[in-house]
Parts: structure tokens; sequence; C-alpha cells
């Protein structure tokens, strides 16, 4: 049985805009609550429900951001971004992801967070619906709200791969788009190139476009990140779906910076995403541009990160399985969801007293799933929750290996009594 939470009552007021309607999302809760743990016990906590690396950008790009604000490299780009790091990216995308594409069909953004938004609001007319997986980055069901897109949802598999069988019926009529995430945040799961094929050919058939969250893409720990839009290398470009996202944050470490970057299937697809660029950040920002192009001058950058958080699995998360607490090692990404119905307590319960007797935060995933229910004008009157997550819970394997090892040793004994 669900539970329903009223948002505003039955029906929002008039007043309440769209984006007021919309809840605030659990990470940035969890967030809060280890500031707020920290503060009062003068001490920092152990930061297992956040995806902030242990390792540091390339020294190259921070010489290169702090060299082009002395040397006043600071005007405005154009809304896509500078030339020569697009054709950088073009480069790269083509000799590491398989694309066949331009300089001029990728834009850059700050973070792929804002590409993300971007997107959905280029493609997004009214009562346009957007295929989310079932468990998903609360980040992503946000950002299709505020775009006025109406959330459904595909089912996934025991290994939290899409369900094929049932893929093809998960959408209707009014179904626009269909966002797809490997390696997974929160799950880590990595799609293999015959899932991805099959997700594509059902999009074809449906006409929906495919939205690409690549985030994680040096980040797999088991067999080898596809890209999606590989898949239509031999495709005609006016006939392409996929739109893909890429991050600066996960691969450089580069969080803070905000840098990202979006790769359009078309040139029609540009032309809508750079109207939504242009009235929402002007251009991206300059100096963090040239930290970009710097660091995608370090070839070992992301080889030697891909190490580091690989080591981190490796070495801590193998006691979660031993435990019972998790099927098995994620195959990428940064983060695993764990099962606590072992322990007896649901996942706010458990956290709750993970952060106040141990010092250790992780996320409950109780909004890894929300189900928003939408009055005739996009606005959330109720949300819906999936009882099914209400034991799960995700932990970051990126940071600190000591720290890491710790708060997992501290999740075991608190899950297990002791024992």
């Amino acid at each position: 049985m669900t539970s329903t939470l009223e948002v505003g009552g039955a029906r929002p007021p008039a007043s309440v805009s769209r984006a007021g309607s919309i809840p605030p999302s659990c990470l940035h809760d969890a967030f809060r609550s280890a500031q707020a743990w920290e503060l009062a016990n003068g001490r920092p906590s152990i930061r297992l429900h956040v995806g902030e690396p242990a390792f540091a950008p390339p020294p190259a790009a921070v010489e290169a951001l702090g060299a082009a604000a002395r040397e006043g490299r600071t005007a405005y780009t154009s809304a896509e971004g500078m030339d020569p790091l697009r054709e950088a990216l073009a480069e790269k995308l083509e000799r590491e992801n398989g694309h066949r594409t331009r300089y001029d069909r990728i834009f850059i953004t700050p973070g792929s967070c804002q590409g993300l938004a971007a997107l959905m609001q280029s493609v997004a007319n009214p009562g346009d619906e957007i295929l989310l997986p079932r468990i998903h980055w609360p980040i992503h069901l946000q950002q299709a709200l505020l775009a006025g897109l109406r959330p459904r949802f595909y089912r996934l598999d025991a290994d939290f791969r899409p369900d094929l069988e049932a893929l093809e019926d998960a959408g209707s009529e009014r179904t626009r788009m269909i966002l797809v995430n490997t390696p997974s945040n929160p799950t880590g799961a990595v799609l293999e190139r015959p899932f991805l094929e099959a997700v594509l050919d059902v999009a074809r058939r449906r006409g929906w476009q495919v939205l690409s969250d690549e985030a994680y893409e040096h980040f797999v720990f088991e067999g080898e990140h596809v890209s999606m839009a590989s898949l239509e290398r031999d495709v005609p470009e006016e006939e392409r779906l996929v739109y893909s996202t890429y991050s600066f944050s996960k691969s450089y470490a580069m969080t803070g910076y905000r840098l990202g970057y979006v790769a359009v299937p078309n040139a029609a697809a540009g032309d809508a995403l750079r109207v939504v660029q242009e009235a929402s950040i002007v251009s991206p920002p300059t100096p963090v541009q040239y930290a970009a192009l710097a660091a995608l001058s370090d070839p070992d950058a992301t080889a030697r990160n891909h190490e580091a958080v690989r080591a981190c699995r490796d070495r801590s998360l193998p006691r979660l399985v031993e435990a019972g607490l998790l099927r098995r090692v994620p195959e990428g990404g940064w983060y695993a969801l764990l099962d606590l119905a072992p322990t007896g307590l649901d996942a706010e319960e458990f956290s709750a007293r993970l952060l106040a007797e141990h010092g250790t935060a992780i996320a409950p995933a109780r909004g890894f799933a929300l189900r928003p229910e939408l009055d005739a004008d996009g606005r959330v009157v109720a949300v819906t929750e999936d009882p099914r997550l209400s034991t799960l819970v995700r932990v970051a394997f990126c940071g600190d290996g000591d720290q890491l090892e710790t708060g997992v040793d501290r999740l075991v004994a608190l899950a297990t009594g002791g024992r």
C-alpha cells in the first residue's frame, strides 16, 4: 500500500506556482541534516550521502582557471560556449564515445544538471510526457516537472536495468522523451549495448526522443561504457533521436566548478536548445571553460580517478554484501543502493540513528521513486511513495577510502546489532 503526501492540500491555491508545488529533493534534506549534526557536535561527519570525490581537479585546470581570471579572459562567450572547447569535446566524443558529431552540435553548460534541465525545456510542449526509470535520481524528476513534462515511469528488473518487455507499453500517445542513465545514479547499474539497442529500437518505433545522462561515463568497473549516440553513427542527422549530457564534476572532480556539456542530435535540436540557453544563462562562465580545456589536456586524469573510485569500491563494499545489505557490488558509478530490510528498521529511522549515534550520513531512498499527481496546469497536488523503497538507502563510495571504511564499519555494526 502506498502512502500519500499532500502538497498544499487537495489542490494548490491559485497563488502557488508550478515550481512552488514541487517537493524539495531528499538529497538536499540529507545534506542539511549532516550539516546540522556537524554544527551541533563541532566535528565533521562521515559523508556517505553525497557524491563528493576525495581526489582533486587536475592541477592544470586549477592553474588555467586562475590565469584566465588574472589575465582578464572573463568576457562573455556565445550561449553555446567557446569554439576551441567545443572543438576539443567533439574530438573527445568521436575518440572515446564513438559519436559522429560536429562542434556546433555541442553546448557548454553550467554543470550537466543545467544541461539536462535545458534539454527538457527545449523539447517540451504542454501536456507532453517523459519516461523516467522507476528508481531515479530525484533531480531528474524535479527537472521534468519544472519543464512542464508529465512523468511516467518504466519498470526495472532485479538488476535495475529496464524491463524491456514492459517498456513498449510504458508510454502513451503523449510521451515525448525517455531518460536513460548509465552508469546509474543511484543504483550503479551499467546498461550494456544490447539493452541500449533495445531501448533505442523502442524509442524509434514509438517516436520518443532519448535523453542519455552519461555523467558517470568514466566509472564503469564491469564491462564498458556505451554511449547511446554511438548507436546512431550511421543514421542521418535529421533522423537521430539521442541527446547526450556529460559532466566534468565526476570525470575531473570539478564539482564546484559547475561545468558540463550537451551533444544534440541535429541542427533543429540545437536551434531550440540555443534559445533556452540564451534565455537562462546568457553564456557559460568563461574562466571555467579555460579550466575545462586544460583538464582535457591531462590524458591520465580520468583513468586515475577511475582507479581511485574502484579501489574504494573494492575495499569496502564487499563488507556490505557479506552483511546481507547489498545484493552485489555495483558495476559502475559512485553509489550503491542498500536494502536495510534485515535490520527491521525503515530507511529514515536507520539513517537518523546512524547519523545521531555514529556521525555517519547516508541518503534514504524514498525520494528516488516518488510518484507525483498533477493537476491540469502541471502543478503537483499530491506525491505517492513507493513502499518497496522504504528500506533502501544510497551510499556514496567516491570519497576518502579510510572514511568510507569507517563509515561502512559503523553502518554494518548498527545493522547487525554489533555482531
